[in-house]
């Protein structure tokens, strides 16, 4: 498969497109005011602690407070799927190392938990770990100090989740701190690669810190290694710099911004180049990979055209589809992405009438073309939780598990964590898939103010119903005659319409004088009020 990294810069925004086969794969967007937080570390303040779900609430300074998790608390079992979904901690001989002499798990959770008020040298002389350890883990209190690090981005409402387990990942190391593990990249496949490398990264090592060493490092050299593993020592030993002046709530380490960390994370030998259209940024990340991957470096090009580069490789045209519902497939049919609160639901149309004697090849060639499609938009738009999707029906078990398998492979090219089980009886296939950030669509836009994101307002006629409500409650309370009613155009036409209008209607009805005026700034389903004799907006009184 062949990949390619294509960035395209302005003044307001990074945007940054990966292509498999030429086509839109993944997008990454950097908007100023919507910085990445994900891997962000933090000296927060317990706010508050909810046993009955398993759960605290942390303020770190943001409008929302944090959401921590009980099972988040020194937790290390996620960090792969936080920072590079390929890396992994089994426990078998070939993903993992020993734990260095003297190292205790139990030990590890209580020094993370605590390390905003103690050194790493305070609690590994720490004697009384294993019978207080339930109890510090999950009892926090309230107001109490704690190092937390940034794991998913908030969504609606939700605030930013976070666990006290800290990671800082590197170009080919990612560096635990307080933990002895050190675990390999399961991509990695070569036993002897895997040997040379874990033996080389527990030389170098520091006593206390634990590493899973990442794909991108496989036939890299010690020394680039240890100067990967030396700039993440020196971000920890900031840390816990920081950590000792700083008082909560407070930002203590700000991760790469979104360009960065991409080509951090993903520029590896599967990728035949990447292509800016931004000198500066050009320059940059040359400098950067000159640095960590000197052979690399060739792959970096400077797009000169003046054809605008997305335009240049169609990558515009695929992120219009990113705000449409519908999405085509090539066969004729369709599928329909619905999103919700909850849960995501995508249903699969053929588009076009099969006869009856080819309707079951047909269903499972259109369900093959829009499984493949299905996967894709996923990745694309970046949907995390639950998804439902609803196939066309087929009749035969071979090929329910036809559309199954599909599925399972074209997701192992996700890097995010996805879980997918078979058709159901009634056509339908439940996904589950690791939410991090925002969806691409919500990152380029905001909730309708008309609406609020419903995509539906209420209707003209139910708009009257409710002046006439508001009129009938007015009149009982007052003697004025004379009112002004502020409304949308749409609305105003609809209140003129015809001879006896419905507005001449409601004034012949209260016996009033009601002067209409035409605003734009009013909601289609809302309305406004204005006394003529108080002159001010008396709407909400009679509400």
């Amino acid at each position: 498969m062949r990949k390619e990294i294509i960035i395209n810069s302005t003044a307001n925004e990074n945007r940054i497109a990966i292509l498999e086969d030429g086509r839109l794969a993944e997008l990454f967007v950097d908007i100023p005011g919507k910085e990445r937080n994900v891997g962000d570390i933090y000296l927060g303040r317990v706010a508050k602690v909810m046993p009955g779900i398993r759960a605290a609430f942390i303020d770190i300074g943001h409008e929302q407070d944090a959401f921590l998790h009980f099972s988040d608390i020194g937790s290390i079992e996620e960090y792969s799927t936080l920072f590079e979904e390929e890396a992994t901690e089994e426990n078998g001989d070939d993903e993992v190392g020993d734990l260095d002499s003297g190292s205790d798990k139990s030990q590890v959770r209580t020094s993370i938990s605590d390390t905003a008020t103690h050194s790493y040298e305070e609690h590994e002389e720490n004697a009384e770990v294993n019978s207080q350890i339930v109890q510090r883990e999950v009892n926090l209190q309230k107001g109490q100090e704690i190092l937390v690090q940034v794991i998913k981005e908030p969504v609606g409402k939700k605030g930013v989740r976070v666990r006290s387990a800290i990671s800082l990942p590197g170009r080919f190391l990612v560096l635990i701190p307080f933990d002895g593990k050190i675990g390999v990249s399961k991509k990695i496949t070569n036993f002897r690669e895997k040997r040379r490398l874990r033996r080389i990264v527990r030389s170098i090592l520091p006593k206390g810190f634990g590493a899973i060493i990442r794909t991108v490092a496989e036939g890299k050299s010690e020394e680039l290694l240890q100067q990967d593993l030396n700039e993440l020592v020196k971000i920890w030993q900031g840390i816990e710099r920081s950590v000792k002046t700083e008082k909560a709530p407070a930002l203590i380490y700000k991760d790469l911004n979104t360009t960065s960390s991409v080509i951090r994370d993903l520029f590896q030998d599967t990728v035949e180049h990447v292509v800016v259209d931004s000198k500066k940024l050009y320059k940059d990340i040359r400098a950067y990979v000159q640095w960590i991957s000197p052979d690399m470096v060739d792959r970096i090009e400077l797009y000169k055209d003046k054809e605008p580069i997305f335009d240049k490789y169609g990558i515009e045209k695929d992120i219009e589809t990113l705000f449409s519902k519908k999405v085509w497939l090539k066969s004729g049919g369709y599928i329909y992405i619905e999103r919700t609160e909850a849960m995501t639901v995508i249903d699969v149309n053929s588009g076009r009438y099969a006869a009856k004697k080819d309707q079951e090849l047909n269903s499972l060639r259109t369900d093959l073309e829009a499984a493949r499609e299905i996967c894709r938009q996923i990745r694309l738009r970046d949907i995390g939780g639950l998804i439902i999707v609803d196939f066309i029906d087929l009749e035969d078990e071979r090929n329910k598990k036809k559309i199954y398998d599909e599925v399972k492979k074209e997701f192992r090219k996700d890097r995010a964590k996805v879980t997918v089980l078979p058709l159901t009886e009634f056509g339908l296939m439940q996904i589950t898939r690791q939410r991090i950030r925002q969806s691409v669509p919500m990152t380029f836009s905001e909730p309708c103010p008309t609406c609020g994101g419903t995509g539906i307002v209420q209707s003209k006629s139910t708009t009257l119903n409710q002046i006439e409500r508001w009129l009938r409650r007015f009149k009982t309370s007052e003697k004025e005659f004379r009112l002004e009613l502020h409304v949308n155009p749409v609305l105003a036409e609809y209140l003129t319409r015809g001879t006896l209008s419905r507005l001449t209607r409601l004034q012949f009805k209260f016996f009033m004088k009601i002067k209409l005026i035409s605003d734009s700034s009013v909601a289609p389903d809302e309305f406004r009020f204005v006394s003529v004799k108080q002159q001010k907006d008396i709407t909400d009184l009679y509400k």
